[in-house]
């Protein structure tokens, strides 16, 4: 480390409680376009795998038996 750099230590962060609930419903409300959006990923990440392994969507409908 350099002789110019300093270590900083927090030891207490005050956050009034409605600036915090605020907070935390914009943080939920912007979780669901992302979840969005991973799905959407996620949906097209599983059909490029089915059509290059050749999978069959009907493969998780049926009923397996032995």
């Amino acid at each position: 480390m350099d002789e110019t750099s300093q270590k900083i230590v927090i030891v207490d962060l005050r956050i009034p409680f409605f600036r915090l609930v605020f907070f935390l419903v914009k943080l939920s409300l912007a979780a669901i376009p992302a979840a969005i959006i991973l799905a959407v990923i996620g949906f097209v990440l599983s059909a490029v795998f089915a059509a290059l392994f050749g999978g069959h969507m009907d493969m998780f409908m049926r009923r397996w038996s032995m």
